[in-house]
């Protein structure tokens, strides 16, 4: 509305978005090639806003928390601020290696798609994404199914983490990047040397135009006693008397008073950080904590239902297997009694010819006994005839042996049929028996497969502002802040250590594909302060 200030706009955002943490946020707009941020107490259309239609403002993080994990409460900030670091990354506002590149792409990944399936991600499933900046993606002699492999193969490691949990290991990550929440300034010394102001949680930080990795000096929050300006010069004051006032100028007036802005601003929330939460914090804690065991319990819950599912599943498969496994020895079965069936027929066939064959030799061998018989009584007397008849008898006799033999032969190949008839029917018996069983169990095995694969159908689907030209810093108990911060910094490198052996050993995986020709200063320097042990935190410490 053409009354409405810019709290009013400001107040309308948040509550649309459902958040409560609005301290960290604001509207900007640009006017002259210059960023500012729309006044709460100054009515909209007073401002100084370009005159074209719709105006246009961008809801963005003006102010970073130093530890994202314990500042920020509420998921929709953590997913705001997720979306805003993670495009400063991609367009390169905030430098980024590649090695730590590739792992923020991996948790963004698993933000957007979830637990990794190698069934449903499979190659080429990332091909549209944009994840990389593109400096990384030319800095090395990879194609996109490389950076791919290595990507999901990170990826694969966060199985179990939610949507947020994995936001929030971003930017647990991309805020120990040098360039992280850091608003870069251009001015000129004294002797007009051109420099760079870096505003940012911590405190003001003098870089190089060229360096915008490595601070020269640096002036942390609880070291400042004041910070004025009068038109463009700015004036630094430490709070240790003995360090001479630091002064420098800027391009604009405007930029000064926006400087002075951002310094109230992140004082104000570094004070805050080292006081006891507030009764709103407190109570947005204790619902996030409520949410997140809320959530943690759903997680479980579905957890659960899936592993008995995988297992019905596994249960279920397992029967399939073990039915088609019963079925081939029942048809394997029904083939071996076909063919025992078939031998005890052939070999019954085989020793009913063989009896016959042994009565008709024991009929001729009677014959022949009663041919010798009658030969002997119808004998004649003479010699030649006695030698004859002799002779005939003699043939008589053998033709009887070798009938004889050849009967008993047959007799008891027709035996040894007979039992082997006995052993191919026991076969047979034992054949049908096993046929019998094999169709009992695949019975029983179908009645128990359609009882343990009907699956449960109602399962859940898953998937400070002042236009005052001066600020004083008024606490009195600045060095206990001073060792506390201390403190911290050592506790958080401890924590970072794990994480610093992985990207280590991702950067010397991939340092043989380098284009060394392609490196930006940027990627120089920050070789440099790698190879020199140097960080974020003790760079800081060390110029402060």
């Amino acid at each position: 509305q053409v009354k409405w200030k810019g709290k009013d706009l400001f107040d309308l955002v948040c509550r649309t978005l459902g958040l409560r943490e609005t301290w960290f946020f604001g509207l900007q707009y640009t006017i002259k090639d210059t960023v500012a941020w729309l006044k709460m107490d100054k009515k909209v259309l007073d401002h100084d806003v370009p005159t074209e239609e719709p105006k246009t403002f961008h809801f963005l993080a003006k102010f970073y928390p130093e530890n994202a994990e314990e500042e920020l409460v509420q998921e929709i900030t953590q997913h705001l601020f997720f979306l805003q670091v993670k495009k400063q990354i991609l367009d390169e506002k905030i430098f980024c290696p590649p090695e730590a590149s590739v792992l923020l792409a991996s948790y963004a990944v698993q933000a957007k798609y979830g637990d990794y399936d190698p069934n449903v991600h499979k190659r080429g499933f990332l091909a549209q994404e944009e994840l990389l900046p593109k400096r990384v993606i030319n800095l090395y002699q990879m194609t996109p199914e490389m950076w791919e492999e290595r990507i999901t193969a990170w990826y694969a490691e966060h199985r179990g983490r939610a949507r947020d949990e994995a936001e929030m290991e971003y930017l647990k990550i991309a805020q120990d990047l040098e360039m992280y929440g850091v608003n870069y300034f251009a001015i000129r010394n004294k002797k007009g040397t051109e420099l760079l102001l870096g505003v940012d949680a911590l405190g003001l930080h003098i870089y190089d135009p060229d360096n915008r990795l490595t601070p020269k000096i640096s002036f942390p929050w609880n070291e400042i006693r004041n910070i004025s300006y009068s038109d463009k010069e700015f004036t630094i004051k430490p709070l240790d008397k003995k360090i001479d006032v630091f002064k420098f100028n800027s391009s604009k007036l405007r930029v000064n008073k926006l400087i002075l802005q951002l310094c109230i601003g992140n004082h104000d929330l570094f004070m805050r950080r080292r006081k006891a939460d507030s009764l709103e914090v407190q109570q947005m804690k204790a619902q996030a904590r409520e949410e997140k065991a809320r959530k943690q319990m759903e997680r479980q819950c579905l957890a659960r239902e899936k592993q008995m599912r995988e297992e019905a599943e596994r249960t279920r498969d397992e029967l399939e297997r073990r039915l088609m496994q019963l079925k081939e020895e029942a048809t394997m079965a029904n083939e071996a009694l076909m063919r025992s069936e078939e031998t005890a027929d052939l070999l019954a066939e085989k020793a009913q010819i063989t009896e016959e064959e042994a009565k008709l030799l024991a009929q001729k061998a009677a014959e022949a006994e009663q041919e010798m018989q009658r030969i002997k009584a119808t004998a004649i007397r003479t010699e030649e005839e006695k030698r004859l008849m002799e002779q005939k008898v003699l043939e008589a006799e053998m033709l009887a042996l070798k009938m004889a033999e050849e009967s008993e032969r047959r007799a008891k190949e027709a035996d040894q049929l007979k039992q082997d008839l006995q052993e191919a029917r026991e076969s047979e018996r034992r054949a049908k028996q096993k046929l019998l069983e094999i169709t009992s169990k695949s019975s029983y095995t179908q009645s128990m497969n359609s009882s343990t694969t009907a699956l449960p159908t109602d399962l859940p689907s898953f998937n400070l502002i002042s236009e005052s030209l001066s600020f004083d810093f008024k606490d009195t108990d600045m060095k206990r802040l001073s060792m506390e911060i201390e403190k911290e910094k050592v506790e958080y490198m401890e924590r970072s250590k794990h994480l610093q052996e992985q990207l280590n050993e991702l950067k010397t995986e991939i340092e043989a594909l380098k284009l060394k020709e392609r490196e930006t200063a940027l990627d120089i320097l920050h070789n440099e302060n790698s190879s020199r042990g140097n960080s974020k935190h003790n760079t800081i410490k060390k110029v402060s």
